[in-house]
């Protein structure tokens, strides 16, 4: 591909009023507003006692944030998006991003809960109007785990010198949902001090996270995976008390040691992946590996009686090739093995309990694209700001997914970047006729077809109740 013209045959100016970037927001916006969002934040958040007039139109600041993130800001400067050309035209009370900042800085943390309630309650009326999480009503896989977002500057709030050495870290917490036929949704969020322990809070979170995938349709079997950070009595008992299972990776405590050493060899069935995986520890890529189970293994028993739980210990093991033998010298006598145990409940076969375990790793691929995104940067020194943004990210993720839901079943598996590149980036010109909008999108448009259907299906009148 080359210029058509030559470089003194081509100017630029920035004057036309009937353009708009986002052209996408459009049907997207429009399914947040069927979904009630605006409702929902009229109805919870109240900025009680926020000065300069910041709580006042909380459900205008909340979609304007959300909108812009969905567009692919990740500060508060960046969501001056959504103010150029003809946007005005198509959607009504967008707030500056001066007005938006003094918004989030109102918040406390009593603020950051209602600010939640919006957000599960957002989440169940997505899963209600569209395809979100098929086959919720049989298996939901429940994953949570914790991340460290690197922050700059001294007066970040919160920010702390924890995992990473040198470096301060603000600390998110979250939790998804997904079924084997879906990519995850996120079921909730916290945002910590970069010093909290990761398990800090994980038993209430939990059980919020199970509660929230009900709402959202998830009446099968619920099963919360997590990694041995979480393997505590309190997590445990919040999955039994909602009649949840769980499988959570256990670690090489002294008495995971002995039960697991006492496996016989002959119990060991070999495996072999599809694809190579990345083993947890080393990072390589291995191809095959072997598992066993010890069908009733007894955890916490320095607890009380009533807190000890007897489940299934399932463990993989890979060959430790961190120190081959170097050519000419004697082959190793005995194989040396690295194991990863996990504990659980879920009644499926071994194998099977132990694939639906590693894919835990799915949550990942979350954590990964709120880096890539709105959580690039927590655009405030106020924590409580910083925690309203994590929320407001996880409503604008779930709004996509849906998003996708609706429009095929490639964009429903698509990742956020490539549903903002196909359904929501698109430039259009607008024009106006016997009151009504005409948008004008680029001809020969590769998604086409799948943002029409998007569109005809948001805008299309809603069913009676």
């Amino acid at each position: 591909m080359h210029s058509s013209m030559p470089s003194g045959a081509v100017s630029a100016a920035f004057d036309d009023r009937n353009l708009i970037a986002h052209a996408g927001l459009v049907p997207v916006m429009r399914l947040a507003e069927r979904c009630g969002l605006s409702r929902l934040v009229a109805g919870k958040v109240k900025l009680t006692g926020a000065k300069n007039g910041a709580g006042a139109a909380a459900d205008a600041k909340v979609t304007s944030i959300v909108a812009g993130m969905a567009a692919g800001a990740d500060s508060i400067d960046d969501l001056d998006v959504l103010r150029h050309g003809a946007m005005p035209a198509v959607f009504g009370g967008v707030r500056a991003p001066s007005t938006l900042g003094t918004f989030l800085r109102a918040f406390t943390h009593g603020h950051a809960l209602q600010l939640h309630a919006v957000h599960r309650q957002f989440l169940a009326a997505l899963a209600a109007r569209t395809p979100l999480l098929p086959g919720s009503g049989q298996t939901a896989f429940i994953d949570v785990d914790s991340t460290h977002k690197r922050v700059y500057g001294r007066t970040k709030q919160g920010a702390q010198y924890g995992r990473f050495k040198g470096i301060r870290t603000l600390h998110p917490l979250l939790a998804t949902i997904c079924t084997p036929q879906s990519r995850p949704v996120i079921a909730a969020v916290r945002m910590r001090r970069g010093k909290a322990a990761d398990s800090r809070g994980a038993p209430k979170f939990v059980a919020e996270a199970l509660a929230t995938a009900v709402e959202a349709g998830c009446t099968g079997t619920r099963i919360l995976r997590a990694d041995s950070q979480f393997y505590n009595a309190g997590v445990i008992a919040a999955c039994r008390r909602v009649s949840a299972r769980f499988s959570v990776t256990t670690g090489m405590n002294p008495s995971i040691k002995r039960a697991v050493h006492s496996i016989p060899d002959t119990a060991w069935q070999q495996i072999t992946y599809p694809t190579a995986v990345p083993d947890p520890d080393t990072g390589e890529l291995i191809s095959g590996a072997e598992v066993a189970e010890i069908p009733a293994y007894t955890a916490f028993t320095g607890r009380k009686k009533a807190e000890q739980v007897t489940a299934r210990l399932i463990v993989r093991r890979v060959r430790d090739l961190a120190k081959p033998a170097t050519v000419g010298e004697q082959g190793e006598l005995f194989p040396v093995w690295r194991y990863h145990p996990f504990f659980t409940d879920n009644r499926a076969p071994t194998l099977q309990a132990e694939r639906e375990h590693r894919h835990h790793a799915v949550v990942e691929q979350v954590i990964a694209d709120s880096k890539a995104g709105a959580l690039a940067h927590l655009p405030s020194a106020h924590f409580h700001a910083n925690a309203a943004w994590l929320t407001l990210w996880a409503m604008a993720y779930n709004l996509l997914r849906a998003t996708g839901a609706l429009t095929s079943a490639f964009h429903a598996r698509a990742t956020t970047a490539t549903l903002r590149t196909h359904l929501v980036n698109v430039p259009a010109r607008i024009t106006r006729s016997a009151r009504r909008i005409t948008l004008h999108l680029p001809h020969n448009w590769r998604w086409q077809h799948a943002w029409t259907h998007l569109f005809d299906t948001v805008h299309h009148p809603p069913e009676p109740a």
